[in-house]
């Protein structure tokens, strides 16, 4: 079993645009994931950045953004899609992001399925807490995150990613105590034969509760909503924010 960084680098990362349908798909499903966060344009984080799903339509909307990845082959494809626009992307640790920031945050982001990438509770909190520390007052923090307490079961275990020609990729999930074990199996086709690619990698199983719990905890003032695709999101308001409206 592979590390989550390793995981991305060496089996995910090379086909992460493949896998999310294209770059003009998955910038039209990260537009209208942020669409309700864009007003008004500030300084925006946006930790587990990929190839730039969610910070390209921040920036096109008039955000400064930090991009945040520890994968180099995604952030070299950020670089380039959103070349001339206003994204710094940075190859660091989720936790350090607050090292990269110059200025308060009006908003960070933290989509797709990234908190359940964490080592533990313990660095779900610490990045919270940092969160809360970077945000202005005012600002907003949204996560999107998969609820893994009720797993599929037998061979809904199994998971159609996605497919073409060329390329097949399915999802095997295997559930542990706190955590799941993610299998991902890639057949590609070289020549007139298929070859499987298998690796997989641990995640949390972070009830939305918990995480609202644990916002709360650092200061934030959250509330959960249905999030797209499937996922929970936590919405959260900065200290500031809740002692003006006090």
């Amino acid at each position: 079993m592979n590390s989550v960084l390793d995981h991305y680098e060496t089996h995910l990362a090379p086909v992460y645009v493949w896998m999310a349908g294209g770059v003009e798909h998955a910038l039209s499903l990260g537009s209208n994931d942020v669409a309700p966060f864009l007003d008004p344009p500030g300084i925006a984080v946006d930790l587990g950045a990929g190839f730039g799903m969610h910070s390209i339509p921040l920036a096109r909307a008039g955000h400064q953004v930090l991009a945040v990845d520890t994968s180099r082959l995604l952030l070299a494809e950020l670089r380039k899609h959103g070349k001339g626009l206003g994204v710094t992307a940075i190859e660091a640790d989720l936790l350090d992001f607050s090292e990269h920031l110059r200025r308060p945050a009006d908003l960070i982001l933290c989509m797709g399925d990234t908190l359940t990438h964490l080592q533990s509770t313990r660095d779900v909190e610490r990045l919270l807490r940092s969160v809360a520390e970077a945000l202005r007052p005012d600002g907003r923090f949204v996560a999107t995150f998969r609820d893994y307490r009720d797993l599929p079961m037998d061979e809904r275990r199994f998971i159609s990613v996605r497919s073409d020609s060329e390329r097949i990729q399915t999802c095997f999930l295997e559930a542990m105590d706190e955590r799941i074990r993610v299998h991902d199996i890639i057949h590609e086709r070289v020549h007139d034969a298929w070859a499987m690619k298998v690796s997989s990698y641990e995640k949390l199983r972070l009830a939305p509760e918990a995480v609202l719990r644990a916002a709360e905890r650092v200061g934030l003032r959250c509330c959960i909503e249905p999030g797209p695709r499937g996922m929970v999101m936590v919405v959260a308001e900065s200290p500031s924010r809740m002692r003006d409206v006090a």
